[in-house]
């Protein structure tokens, strides 16, 4: 159900997004000269070049076409992760895959590889070859971005199309034939409806975060999308589990799929430090910036839009360069805010679970739960913002004193050790240092 004052109703408005998840690796920096065909959003992050990868790649060994390696060695990635290592070869036979992975794993080339090395023929104005279905905005961008560089060296497009950007442009450019088409369910729905796409041609199709687009309740809007689909001949579905409503369009939709899993289904990034802080109220601002100021960069999650505001408001009085992200900023508000941030020029950023998936920055220190996560799912793709491609991360949760049982429950869930929090104030100088308090 949407949360946090969002309405959620089958009609053409986009709703305020909702959590979105990891992407696998940085991306390059785009070529001088070539426009992205991913719409107008300009991009997340900003990335430094990677240093120049030869052919073949690790990828060529799980049986990756040539033309997709040579892509993948000039966008840097040279070998390829957990997950990518078990669905590509699977999904590259054309079976259906069910995938199940931490946050943060490349779940994205997981499905783009394949996806890519399957579609060889160009797609006629508004008739796509290949569909990703994601839950927001931010990650409809952050796919596109993964994907589009490694389209353009095998001669394919890629196309982002989600609310809150022209809906001029993103017709305008499907006119051109746009071989893969990243979307969101209710700006699709949109244009299905309106004649402007027609999915008919749609040979793969991605349900990307499932479980969020379940948990969101777009799980009707799923169903009439994949409806439309009739020339889908595999469907690749990933998520962080499998079961619920996840597991009824595993059991509608899908065709005797492989599931691929690195992990188990609560299982937490093997380098993130869990850190549980009892704090007074009237300190827990102060406890958030001392924690920031040693850390670097930080992301600090809030339950709800006010909140949101208010933290970032008195962080910003505490000197505190922060900004916040949630659904009630404009679209480019948010991008810019983000941008800000994985430039570096921003050292804070406030959010409501907008942020939780999809955000692809791989130096994010520090994920401070400003208030405990209210389930497993939450706390999982809340902290897995940290702790990403192999670096160590921690995630802090600030507990008030009547709180402390809502997190027994949770670290019972989660199948951690009960941990009781550790009593702090603004002033301890362990907050400089995370590591002191395992000192």
């Amino acid at each position: 159900m949407a949360t946090d004052g969002d309405t959620l109703s089958f009609d053409m408005t986009e709703p305020t997004p909702r959590k979105g998840a990891p992407r696998g690796r940085r991306r390059p920096p785009r070529p001088a000269g070539q426009e992205q065909v991913s719409g107008p959003a300009q991009p997340l992050t900003s990335i430094n070049a990677l240093p120049p990868v030869e052919t073949p790649t690790g990828f060529a060994r799980l049986g990756v076409p040539p033309e997709i390696d040579v892509g993948l060695a000039a966008c840097g990635f040279a070998n390829p992760f957990a997950i990518q290592i078990e669905a590509i070869p699977v999904a590259l036979r054309g079976h259906d895959v069910c995938g199940r992975a931490k946050t943060g794993s490349g779940k994205t080339l997981a499905f783009g590889v394949p996806m890519l090395s399957r579609i060889s023929a160009r797609a006629e104005p508004m008739r796509p070859l290949g569909l990703v279905l994601v839950p927001t905005r931010e990650l409809a961008v952050q796919v596109a971005e993964v994907l589009e560089p490694l389209a353009r060296h095998s001669d394919r497009r890629v196309l982002a199309v989600y609310g809150g950007s022209s809906r001029h442009q993103q017709v305008e450019t499907m006119a051109k034939g746009i071989e893969i088409v990243v979307a969101t369910p209710l700006r699709l729905i949109d244009l299905l409806k309106s004649e402007e796409i027609d999915l008919s041609a749609v040979e793969v199709v991605v349900l990307d975060e499932a479980d969020r687009m379940a948990d969101d309740g777009f799980t009707p809007q799923v169903e009439w999308v994949l409806r439309r689909c009739t020339g889908r001949n595999q469907t690749m579905l990933f998520s962080a589990t499998l079961d619920g409503d996840v597991g009824h369009l595993i059991r509608q939709f899908m065709k005797n799929p492989v599931e691929v899993a690195i992990d188990a289904a609560t299982d937490t990034v093997g380098t993130m430090h869990h850190l549980w802080l009892a704090v007074h109220h009237m300190d827990k601002d102060k406890v958030a910036a001392a924690i920031s100021r040693g850390a670097g960069k930080t992301v600090v999650f809030c339950q709800t839009k006010r909140v949101c505001d208010r933290v970032t408001d008195n962080l910003v009085a505490l000197g505190i360069n922060a900004s916040a992200i949630h659904g009630d900023l404009p679209q480019p508000s948010r991008e810019r805010a983000l941008r800000r941030f994985a430039e570096g020029s921003l050292s804070v950023l406030v959010a409501t679970d907008v942020a939780a998936r999809g955000i692809d920055i791989d130096d994010i220190a520090v994920v401070i739960h400003y208030e405990p996560a209210k389930d497993n799912k939450d706390y999982l793709h809340r902290s897995g913002r940290t702790a990403r491609a192999g670096r160590d991360g921690w995630a802090v949760t600030l507990v008030e004193y009547n709180q402390h049982t809502q997190v027994t429950i949770l670290q019972r869930t989660m199948r951690m050790p009960i941990t009781k929090a550790i009593e702090v104030f603004s002033n301890n100088p362990k907050l400089a240092n995370l590591d002191e308090f395992f000192d």
